[in-house]
């Protein structure tokens, strides 16, 4: 990875919306060096998606959120890497982590509501054969993700002002 793909890589992880011509500037790099640089990060896989960081309680969409530690038996010749392909396949999945310490596996999941969480959990998750024990707690509240602090009261734009 080059010195101006990581440099851009930090920029667009604080603003994915930074326009290519400012970009360019911020790098002191031509526009086209920055949009081909940025296409290799996307080819290799190294940037897989651009999202903005969603403060949910601010809208109208409901929905539990929960956190489950999963111990498993590794399956033979496989490790972790199978069961974690067909669990992150189901759609109240948003994240899923291979962990050290008292278990392995973390899951993020999403669910309507929490007739649906505990079915996700019930009908699916614990059926796997491998699965030995979940563990479910619920989120409450954020308060940081990605880096972003929710409702920061002494939050300041440290966006550069663009004028023409």
């Amino acid at each position: 990875m080059t010195d101006l793909q990581t440099e851009l890589i930090s920029l667009l992880r604080k603003d994915c919306r930074i326009p290519l011509e400012q970009l360019a500037v911020m790098c002191g790099k031509s526009l086209p060096e920055v949009a081909a640089a940025i296409e290799g990060l996307e080819r290799d896989n190294i940037i897989l998606r651009y999202m903005p960081i969603i403060n949910w309680d601010k809208t109208e969409r409901a929905y539990v959120e929960a956190m489950i530690e999963v111990k498993v038996t590794p399956q033979k010749e496989q490790g972790f890497d199978a069961l974690a392909a067909r669990i992150y396949q189901f759609e109240e999945v948003k994240n899923l982590y291979l962990m050290s310490g008292d278990y392995d596996l973390l899951l993020l999941v999403e669910a309507p509501d929490l007739k649906r969480l505990a079915m996700f959990v019930s009908e699916k998750l614990s059926t796997f054969e491998s699965v030995l024990s979940t563990s479910t707690s619920f989120v409450l509240k954020r308060y940081k993700t990605e880096g972003v602090i929710f409702d920061d009261p002494n939050k300041k734009d440290d966006r550069l002002v663009v004028s023409p």
